[in-house]
């Protein structure tokens, strides 16, 4: 079963240029996009609660350089 869909040309030029071959249909793009646009795992209180911490972090300038991590573990 098909349904036609509107899309501006803009739109359908950024389909194109997404497509991984030339004859990829552009339903198939559109399933890739969706797919990966939809998270189907929800996270946990407890992942909610450690992003909203390290936010806050960052917020705080409680944060390392990668120059800082490497010279703490002896790689610089």
């Amino acid at each position: 079963m098909s349904t036609t869909i509107c899309v501006n040309i803009q739109t359908k030029e950024k389909l194109k240029l997404i497509k991984k071959h030339p004859k990829e249909s552009f339903n198939s793009v559109i399933e890739r996009l969706t797919s990966m646009a939809l998270d189907e795992d929800e996270l946990s209180d407890e992942a909610i609660q450690g992003i909203e911490e390290a936010l806050e972090d960052i917020k705080m300038g409680r944060t390392y350089s990668e120059d800082e991590v490497k010279k703490e573990l002896g790689l610089l």
